[in-house]
């Protein structure tokens, strides 16, 4: 795929010392979703405004399109847009005011039919009028999505940008970000909600302590570190495991009447068919067996507290 942002080698080390990035190598495909998850204080936000050109970089290179984004800066602002964490926007500006002005920071002509659009996409056309200090958080946070889409940027970064929203707006924000892709856009997302990371993204990138773990699609990541675990569940509990069983490494549930045992599918022998044997020999009687995936939140957790 074509390659829209590629990051080599990047580090930021703040002046007391603290390393927010170490070594960042990162290629961001056009037109596609790319979700960062990581802890607070991971590096993500650090990343993101490094790209954006807020940030100096202590060491590598950031490429947008192209261009270099420290010694074509403009050119490369113009590609961008960013919707930040905190809601930045001037209390007694009017919504459509907000929007006009973003547009002409960006030496943009006015195109009030495309801001008309963009108003009635984002559920503000009611409000294009209105006050910023008038505004709800949901809808200043749809005023900031505006305010970052203005110029037409062909890649937007949203930084936690459901934080603290209600479900309904998630589920419109999510819809928004779809048809931003649709049209060719390329998005760049963090969220500490890893279950709209996985239903929204094209690729899942983990961050944690400044270091970029893994990236890659959803379904890759879970064959490379997924793990699967059977349950076998017993006609009658039992209080401790039979020791020919100890070979395998069994865990007790639900009181003794559950049997877990988690193993790697992508292993030749992953010892399931030996196990059942093993248990036939013994005096538990087998009553069901299921099995279930990692999920990625599960692969989340092992990959950051590895690095902890």
């Amino acid at each position: 795929m074509e390659t829209i942002v590629s990051i080599s080698n990047l580090s930021k080390t703040y002046g007391n010392g603290y390393q927010a990035l170490k070594n960042i190598d990162l290629d961001i495909h056009r037109g596609e979703i790319l979700a960062l998850l990581g802890p607070n204080g991971a590096g993500k936000t650090t990343l993101i405004s490094i790209i954006c050109g807020i940030v100096n970089a202590s060491e590598g290179e950031v490429l947008v399109d192209g261009y270099d984004n420290v010694k074509d800066f403009r050119a490369t602002r113009r590609l961008i847009g960013l919707v930040p964490q905190e809601l930045t926007l001037g209390a007694f500006d009017k919504v459509i005011n907000t929007l006009r002005f973003s547009r002409g920071m960006f030496g943009k002509k006015p195109d009030e039919e495309y801001l008309d659009y963009l108003l009635k996409k984002l559920s503000l056309w009611e409000k294009r009028n209105s006050e910023i200090l008038a505004l709800s958080g949901g809808m200043k946070r749809r005023v900031l999505i505006g305010k970052a889409l203005s110029h037409q940027p062909m890649i937007l970064f949203l930084d936690e940008p459901t934080a603290g929203v209600d479900v309904e707006l998630r589920k419109d924000m999510w819809d928004i970000v779809r048809d931003l892709r649709e049209a060719g856009v390329t998005i760049i997302l963090t969220t500490h909600y890893i279950e709209e990371a996985e239903a929204i993204a094209d690729r899942v990138g983990v961050i944690n302590n400044g270091e970029l773990l893994i990236v890659d699609d959803k379904e890759s990541i879970m064959h490379k570190l997924g793990k699967k675990q059977m349950c076998i569940e017993l006609e009658q509990p039992t209080e401790t495991i039979p020791a020919p069983l100890s070979a395998w490494s069994l865990e007790l549930i639900s009181e003794g009447r559950q049997l877990s045992y988690t193993y790697d599918p992508k292993e030749e022998h992953t010892g399931i068919a030996s196990l059942l044997d093993a248990i036939r020999e013994t005096d538990l009687v087998i009553k069901d067996i299921s099995t279930s995936q990692s999920s990625l939140e599960e692969i989340f957790v092992s990959l950051v507290k590895g690095e902890s």
